[in-house]
């Protein structure tokens, strides 16, 4: 079997988005630290933030493309702080709907405003078209790696 050019451009691809997303986390980290975050709690912050209702720990968790369990030990952290509230799920006895208390808005506020001033500066050193065609490029990827059934048998 041979591994084509295409097929050679994907792992490169992969591999980038894998050492992209440590150098995000690890840069997210010094920039909430300030803050007494983490880059994973304001991760769920955020999701639940950009949502338009109350969220369960799995759908905090697939919007930010966490497990389950990853996304509720953070809620529970942040419920724990008091960043985060629970209601009852009516629609899921087991799985309550986690939305932001006043103290959860005013610091996903703060730690938005110190993203918004870097991502100013980082704007600034990559030209608009190649972020566009970047991010068109991942969502093409990340849609065919969720629609296409994953098979581990190799083609002859």
């Amino acid at each position: 079997m041979t591994f084509n050019l295409h097929a050679a451009a994907i792992t490169h691809t992969a591999l980038t988005v894998f050492r992209l997303n440590g150098a995000l986390l690890q840069w997210e980290d010094r920039l909430v630290e300030p803050l007494g975050l983490t880059s994973a709690r304001w991760q769920m912050l955020g999701a639940i933030t950009l949502a338009d209702a109350p969220l369960t720990a799995p759908q905090v968790g697939e919007a930010m493309g966490v497990t389950r369990q990853g996304a509720q030990k953070q809620l529970n952290l942040l419920l724990e702080q008091g960043m985060l509230q629970s209601r009852p799920n009516p629609a899921h006895k087991r799985s309550p709907l986690y939305s932001l208390t006043p103290k959860g808005q005013a610091l996903y506020a703060q730690a938005d405003a110190l993203w918004n001033a870097q991502a100013e500066q980082l704007a600034a050193l990559i030209p608009a078209a190649q972020l566009e065609t970047t991010t068109q490029t991942l969502v093409s990827l990340l849609h065919h790696l969720q629609t296409t059934p994953f098979s581990l048998e190799a083609e002859s």
